[in-house]
């Protein structure tokens, strides 16, 4: 064992960790891509969000948020107020290439203490699932974390919830175990499973996500040629 490692009594401990903390606050500022942008969620998004996500007829969507689905566009304007004002989490609005809302996400538990900070509260509308968007804003997100010189990144989720977890190992998150009773959601249980990405580990991942969302990688119907996986 590296001298390096050993404290003055010869113990080990972990490595120096260098740089200058607390990290930077991330900006709360727009992150444009080529399929679609992030913005600060604002009041007036409420009715494309509700537009948006009332594509979807079996409110499934919704299930594992930790609020119940907007009844009515004034049930989603007064969301969108509230959520606008917070500082943690720190709420964006997801448009598309028209300027259209069509989900949104946060960043949250916001650490620049120690340069950690969690991506969550995720709502995809159906016009986002399983386009490049989707990928392409956790992407956006990444780098604007990354790019402050924050050292973690994290994404937890109910462990009861496949789409996530798997979204979680697509996008490179590594594993690291599942809190058993962490919470009480919508009066039931949540045993949350956490996933982690580390700044040692982004440059390799942001190749991929590049070499992915590159436009030679899509068809003439937008289709990607090589998954995210394979590029």
């Amino acid at each position: 064992m590296s001298l390096a490692n050993l404290s003055p009594t010869g113990q080990p401990v972990g490595h120096k960790v260098e740089g200058v903390f607390p990290r930077p606050i991330p900006p709360h500022l727009p992150l444009k891509g080529t399929f679609g942008q992030l913005v600060p969620l604002a009041e007036n998004h409420s009715g494309g969000l509700f537009t948006a996500f009332a594509q979807d007829a079996t409110g499934g969507g919704w299930t594992y948020l930790p609020i119940d689905p907007w009844v009515d566009e004034d049930a989603a304007k007064e969301w969108c107020a509230h959520a606008s004002q917070s500082k943690d989490p720190q709420f964006y609005t997801i448009l598309d290439t028209d300027d259209i809302p069509v989900g949104f996400c946060s960043l949250l538990r916001i650490d620049p203490d120690v340069g950690c900070v969690e991506v969550g509260y995720i709502h995809f509308s159906p016009s986002m699932q399983k386009r490049p968007i989707a990928t392409e804003v956790m992407y956006l997100m990444m780098k604007h974390i990354f790019d402050l010189g924050y050292r973690r990144y994290e994404w937890k989720c109910d462990d009861l919830n496949a789409g996530s977890r798997s979204a979680a190992a697509r996008l490179g998150f590594t594993y690291e175990g599942t809190f058993r009773q962490a919470r009480v959601y919508k009066g039931r249980n949540r045993d949350t499973a956490w996933f982690s990405l580390l700044d040692s580990e982004w440059p390799a991942r942001r190749a991929k996500f590049e070499r992915w969302l590159d436009a030679s990688n899509f068809d003439a119907a937008g289709l990607q040629i090589q998954s995210l996986k394979d590029v």
